[in-house]
């Protein structure tokens, strides 16, 4: 009688080695659905100021400049909101949005194994947000995920008026991850822009928040699963 042959597990997948110390990402759309649980905190504010809430279809391509600019796209709808009537929406917003900051909230597909893989790589990992840098940090944390990063930079780490799609985010995120040629990973026009202007290229995923088509964006490259990154990463 045969023996029976023991199962082999599968090796694992092993990716040419990429030239990048550093890869960086985005938050919102890019490494975590975010969207629906910011769509019900703005809907808090819009329902506290009379005005009626948005589908989540409609709140998704707002979405990436800071919850602000957020508000103030769905309050005026084009024009204009005073400041003082946007402050105590905005701080309304903040407050819901940070006692309900992950219950819809999801990685993306693949999202772990390609950062499982970039560690294996020895690449450092950094996050640069438009989101308040408080609340990144929460919901990494919430998502137990922020132990994967050497730097998380928020919209207000450096000031609000340096906010991407200026560079200078992605740059503090470079120097605090140790320095070294770096990639960033994003799904929208201030995270190209900033790439771009910061002189390193972007990435960007076509599942997230846009807010226009993916090929108009000017990434280097687009991938559409979290599989695909290593690959491109390698390719660049």
């Amino acid at each position: 009688m045969r023996a029976q042959m023991s199962e082999r597990p599968e090796p694992a997948i092993r990716f040419r080695p990429i030239r990048f110390a550093i890869v960086g990402f985005d938050l919102d759309g890019t490494l975590l659905d975010t969207a629906p649980d910011i769509a019900h905190a703005l809907n808090h504010a819009l329902r506290a100021a009379g005005r009626p809430a948005l589908p989540l279809d409609e709140v998704r391509p707002m979405i990436g400049g800071g919850a602000k600019k957020l508000l103030a796209k769905a309050l005026g709808q084009g024009a204009r909101v005073p400041e003082d009537e946007l402050a105590p929406l905005y701080r309304m917003l903040l407050d819901h949005y940070a006692a309900h900051i992950a219950v819809e909230t999801r990685a993306y597909d693949g999202l772990e194994r390609a950062l499982d893989a970039l560690a294996e790589q020895g690449a450092v990992l950094g996050v640069a947000t438009n989101k308040l840098e408080a609340l990144a940090a929460d919901l990494l944390g919430q998502m137990g995920l922020a132990d994967r990063f050497a730097a998380i930079v928020g919209g207000d780490t450096l000031g609000t008026d340096r906010a991407k799609p200026l560079p200078d985010m992605l740059h503090h995120m470079a120097e605090a991850c140790g320095g070294g040629e770096m990639a960033f990973v994003g799904d929208s026009a201030f995270d190209m822009k900033a790439a771009r202007a910061a002189g390193v290229p972007g990435i960007a995923v076509s599942f997230g928040y846009p807010g226009m088509a993916v090929a108009a964006l000017g990434a280097d490259r687009v991938i559409d699963h979290y599989d695909e990154l290593l690959p491109v990463l390698t390719e660049l």
